[in-house]
């Protein structure tokens, strides 16, 4: 999934340097979150057709191994991830799951797990098994298209997460009909940012990572600016407008937008965004953010927000009051916030919204 930069960083005055391979910058800030006097090492790395930044204090030991570390394991979880690549291990299990119970790396089976928990938590507006649909609608290769009735009658009958088994103990995976395929492109980002979190807190390093800016996780908060990262929520159709602003510290979030990636149909505008209960691109909202504790459960909820709407996103936040949604819908001017940011800002437009999910 194409989210492309819906999430704004601080605003950092840039002084480009290069070291080991990867695109670093020292830069200083000036703006809130943090003391003018800090110092920051920028570093970017290309992977999963978008660009990874990793933030750390300036000063951070052993920095740029670090950051090399991180990127590594990026790299890793692109090759197994992708469905781009017939030799990634999810390709393989596509290919060989109707046929078998496939035996998956430990990692992946976990992935699988918190996938089909998402698809059950939001009544299957988040779903992993949605590859057909994204094939008969154009949008995993292209150009986009508009299916005929037949079409998408049959890529639904072979979408879905009710189609997978799970075996725990022999950690193995099953499709229960021919055709079924997963895909990770609208968490893959996020959960690539948690594994990347992890080296960090292995470590025990403050930092800010981000996936083509419509995925951000925050590690720990800036030094001396317990609050926590300032992140801007863009407007989809304006970029230099923000609909607000939030300080994550151990707290991710994920935006979901149908921007750039649409097709004109008698009229309309249809998004990328698939209801895998219907087969037909979701509407009715211009951009959904969700944010939660760990950046791949906010893709996924960000995804499905998208789908189910103001009303029923509102329900499931007062059921998970870990959680939390910004939403725009068509033709508004202000966003909604939902879960505890409703609780927090007491008015739309608010700003600079702290998590209460916090550190020890």
């Amino acid at each position: 999934m194409d989210r492309r930069q819906f999430l704004s960083l601080p605003n950092f005055a840039e002084a480009a340097g290069h070291g080991l391979g990867l695109m670093s910058e020292l830069v200083s800030d000036t703006s809130p979150p943090v003391a003018p006097e800090s110092a920051w090492l920028r570093f970017r790395h290309g992977a999963m057709a978008t660009t990874f930044e990793l933030i750390l204090p300036f000063g951070t030991p052993e920095a740029f191994r670090l950051a090399e570390e991180v990127f590594a394991c990026i790299d890793a979880l692109e090759a197994q991830l992708t469905v781009y690549r017939d030799d990634s291990e999810v390709s393989q299990l596509n290919r060989r799951a109707a046929d078998e119970a496939v035996v998956v790396e430990e990692s992946l089976f976990r992935l699988l797990q918190q996938a089909l928990h998402w698809y059950r938590e939001t009544e299957g507006a988040f779903d992993c098994a949605v590859h057909p649909l994204l094939e008969c609608w154009g949008f995993f290769r292209g150009p986009p298209r508009m299916p005929d009735a037949c079409e998408r009658q049959q890529a639904l009958a072979r979408s879905g997460s009710r189609w997978i088994l799970l075996d725990e103990a022999q950690r193995t995976v099953r499709f229960l009909r021919r055709g079924v395929a997963v895909n990770f492109g609208s968490i893959g980002k996020g959960y690539a940012l948690d594994c990347a979190a992890a080296i960090l807190r292995r470590h025990g390093v403050c930092g800010l990572l981000h996936g083509g800016r419509s995925s951000v996780l925050a590690v720990g908060h800036p030094p001396g600016f317990p609050k926590g990262w300032c992140v801007a929520v863009r407007h989809p159709l304006d970029p230099t407008q923000h609909l607000t602003e939030v300080y994550l510290r151990d707290q991710a979030l994920g935006t979901s937008a149908a921007t750039f990636r649409f097709l004109e149909w008698a009229g309309r505008r249809l998004g990328h965004i698939l209801d895998p209960r219907t087969g037909w691109p979701a509407g009715g909202l211009l951009s959904a953010s969700a944010l939660a504790p760990a950046a791949a459960q906010a893709d996924a909820l960000a995804t499905a927000f998208f789908v189910l709407g103001t009303e029923k996103v509102r329900h499931f936040c007062q059921t998970h009051p870990d959680l939390a949604a910004i939403l725009l819908p068509e033709g508004a001017t202000n966003p909604v916030f939902l879960g505890w940011l409703e609780r927090a800002c007491g008015e739309p437009g608010s700003v600079s919204l702290e998590s209460p999910v916090q550190s020890p």
